[in-house]
């Protein structure tokens, strides 16, 4: 303890608890299982959270890295809002290492999961051992003008417009290619 428990499979902080003890982690099990059939236990550690956003297909770029600092105990719900207690750092302050670092982590995760077209990876920064995890790929990240993935590809120089524009020529581009896939099996 404390460890944090989320639904496996939902996005904005929704489901998420942080538990201190046996009690809390029975309740925040239960929560989160209101929410999703499968769920996520995970080491709670001293961490700042940096995300990068990621546009490609078979090539992925990576966005500049951004970093989300919680005003509340953790990034919970309420803070997921565009008013709800978090600084948006883009840039994040990291030493250029640490930066080629979570690009090189991020374009792998994508390209790990045959992910297409767009995804945001997040990531923790342990405090006092600058050790680099993965937390998870977001393979339909929040979508506004208020949201990371686009802020982080704004920050990068592609403004929200174009990239909706790239995002559906990248359709188009994947749905091309499998068009081009067999879909029946003839044994003879």
């Amino acid at each position: 303890y404390p460890c944090f428990v989320k639904p496996a499979n939902l996005g904005s902080s929704v489901g998420i608890s942080k538990a201190r003890s046996q009690r809390e982690l029975v309740e925040a099990i239960h929560l989160a299982l209101s929410y999703d059939r499968r769920v996520i236990v995970e080491e709670g550690i001293d961490a700042r959270e940096v995300e990068i956003a990621i546009l490609g297909n078979d090539r992925p770029m990576a966005s500049v890295a951004g970093e989300i600092i919680p005003k509340r105990e953790f990034y919970d719900y309420e803070a997921n809002s565009p008013d709800g207690g978090a600084e948006l750092r883009i840039p994040a302050d990291l030493t250029p290492e640490e930066r080629r670092t979570v690009e090189d982590y991020a374009i792998r995760a994508f390209q790990a999961i045959d992910a297409a077209g767009l995804a945001r990876v997040d990531f923790f920064l342990e405090r006092g051992t600058g050790r680099i995890l993965v937390n998870e790929i977001n393979t339909m990240p929040g979508f506004t003008r208020f949201s990371m993935y686009p802020k982080l590809w704004e920050a990068s120089g592609l403004a929200y417009d174009k990239l909706l524009d790239r995002l559906i020529e990248l359709a188009l581009e994947r749905h091309a290619e499998r068009n081009q896939l067999l879909r029946s099996y003839d044994k003879a």
